[in-house]
């Protein structure tokens, strides 16, 4: 008879998951409950009073669909996006050409603004692209996974404006880690996840519509294409009413609800302070190494680092070190990145000091065994600026 599974003890510092809570997974263990139950809609409806501050909006719109993160990109462009609208994306990263594919798959006519991976995006090079058409949807990557890269949102919730379009945001990688500020951005939809910035398991996105999304949605010509992702379906089943849907998955609910409450209960000010504590003491590691970062410190998400693999070193074989001798994650690159560098999230419950120093520590070794010979103590210089603790 087969052996139950005992998933080994890892420490994830890849672009996601991240490191659970343990009030968390004792949450996702709790017992499981029926999706109509009153006392799992009582936790869908504080959850969604937790969700709405760390977005940054006052959205009554704001809830989670069942899914990963791709689920809630696709839940917001399939409501926005009728056939035959103009959509401009801005891509500088693997996550900026989903957006575009999903939109042409909604039927749109996409005006797709290519810029360097590494780099954030230009509204001005976007507004040429045009060439005199008029979107109606604007979308861009907040935090761009397979990069690190932090793309400015006011310059292009301006254009958005100008036109009279929507503006989308994928915040896959910044919600929980950085300010999104939805309102004050004039933010439309956003997605995320629940297995980065809020340290849960994976399986849920929260989403959010602002007032002026919703009512674009209800006055659409035809109904969303989608049902399970129909804004309006979702609604009625997340809102007073709580007309059946679909089966949620109250474990995950239970999950992402403890995760937000941890959220609450440092305050996100202090937690946006402590991912960006713990970012500049890795980056002071990882040059102290003598390692070179892709994105430039302007443009850099603190919550997950790009960096450039050495010549002659190899990708595959130090990851595969970090795993089995040390039972520590971090990730590799995407796209015409791959193999070229290595990412390393720091996110949520993960972002401490213990992990910087353990990874630079262990990184140190796998890259004397790469014969790359350091110039410098990683971990000293990571703890020189957690100040010694």
């Amino acid at each position: 008879m087969t052996a139950p599974f005992q998933p080994p003890a890892r420490t994830l510092l890849g672009p996601g998951p991240s490191d659970v809570a343990p009030s968390v997974s004792r949450a996702l263990a709790a017992p499981t409950l029926g999706h109509l139950d009153p006392k799992l809609l009582g936790c869908m409806d504080e959850l969604r009073t937790l969700l709405r501050p760390v977005f940054g909006t006052q959205s009554p719109a704001t809830f989670l669909v069942s899914g990963t993160g791709t689920a809630g990109m696709e839940a917001v462009l399939v409501n926005l996006i009728e056939p035959g609208e103009v959509v401009l994306v801005a891509v500088h990263g693997y996550f900026g050409a989903r957006i575009a594919e999903i939109a042409a798959r909604c039927g749109a006519d996409v005006v797709r603004v290519d810029g360097e991976w590494g780099r954030a995006s230009d509204p001005a090079r976007a507004r040429a692209a045009l060439g005199g058409k008029h979107p109606k949807l604007v979308a861009v990557v907040h935090a761009e996974t397979s990069t690190g890269v932090r793309q400015d949102l006011a310059p292009w919730s301006a254009l958005a404006r100008e036109f009279g379009a929507l503006f989308v945001a994928d915040t896959v990688t910044s919600l929980g880690c950085i300010p999104i500020d939805a309102d004050a951005h004039g933010i439309d939809g956003a997605w995320s996840c629940t297995q980065k910035g809020l340290s849960c398991a994976s399986g849920m996105s929260p989403v959010t519509f602002s007032p002026r999304a919703v009512e674009r949605i209800r006055a659409r010509s035809r109904k969303v294409a989608s049902f399970y992702l129909d804004l309006g379906l979702l609604l009625d089943y997340w809102d007073g009413a709580h007309v059946y849907h679909h089966t949620i998955s109250s474990n995950l609910t239970y999950g992402v609800h403890e995760a937000l409450r941890l959220v609450h209960e440092e305050g996100l000010d202090a937690r946006f302070a402590r991912t960006a504590l713990v970012s500049r003491a890795a980056v002071a590691g990882f040059e102290a190494l003598g390692l070179e970062l892709l994105v430039p410190t302007s443009e850099r998400l603190p919550q997950l680092l790009a960096v450039r693999i050495p010549e002659g070193v190899d990708d595959m074989r130090v990851r595969t070190r970090l795993l089995q001798q040390f039972d520590l994650e971090i990730g590799g690159g995407l796209g015409a990145l791959k193999g070229k560098l290595w990412r390393v999230g720091l996110m949520g419950h993960g972002a401490t000091r213990r992990n910087v120093l353990l990874l630079l520590a262990a990184l140190r070794t796998c890259l004397e065994g790469e014969g790359f010979r350091p110039k410098g103590d990683g971990a000293a210089a990571a703890d020189a600026v957690f100040g010694g603790r």
